[in-house]
């Protein structure tokens, strides 16, 4: 990483719950687990096929300051950022900076097209 990062976005973290259906089964549901300061890098877009429709597919690297494994503002993969409409699912994380003061979150953006 050549300087610090610009965290001048935020976006709010979210996992996924699991919650009683009400018949005995569950059902998934996106939670706000805070709201993290980041900068946010696009990388270069390509199209994906989706079950029913195509998407584009735009990679993602999404910087937040670090925290410590286990924290909960620490992002996982499978959780997934939201700014406004925009949702962004986390696929890895990696520590970045000196002692890992940053996360770097690669993620991606999957639009219909």
């Amino acid at each position: 990483m050549s300087g610090a990062p610009h965290l001048t976005r935020p976006l709010v973290l979210e996992g996924r719950v699991q919650t009683a259906d009400g018949a005995g089964g569950y059902t998934s549901v996106w939670q706000a687990l805070g709201t993290l300061w980041a900068e946010v890098t696009p990388g270069a877009g390509r199209d994906v096929a989706g079950e029913e429709v195509t998407l584009a597919a735009v990679p993602y690297r999404i910087t937040v300051r670090g925290a410590p494994q286990g924290a909960p503002s620490r992002p996982l993969p499978g959780q997934r950022f939201r700014e406004g409409a925009r949702v962004f699912a986390i696929v890895a994380v990696t520590e970045a900076g000196r002692a890992g003061q940053f996360l770097t979150c690669f993620a991606r953006e999957e639009v219909p097209a």
